[in-house]
């Protein structure tokens, strides 16, 4: 799933080589912890949230397809 989660945001991101993928298991659950350039944070959340929905959507099919349970968080670093 990380692999799969990776591909997508690069691809919607202008900078992919800042983009990096934390997994962290909390409560049986993974979380995918996201960060990457804070120019491209809105490319990623969308108008009204579209897009980061949208990833998690298909994130939670494809991890319920393997028996497993996944979402996604964007992490930003305070610098």
């Amino acid at each position: 799933m990380q692999a799969f989660l990776e591909y997508v945001v690069k691809g919607l991101v202008a900078k992919p080589e800042a983009v990096t993928i934390v997994p962290v298991a909390r409560e049986g659950m993974t979380i995918y912890e996201l960060r990457l350039d804070p120019a491209d944070v809105g490319k990623i959340i969308g108008r009204q949230g579209q897009t980061i929905n949208a990833l998690r959507s298909l994130l939670l099919a494809g991890s319920a397809k393997k028996g497993l349970r996944c979402s996604v968080e964007i992490v930003e670093d305070r610098k």
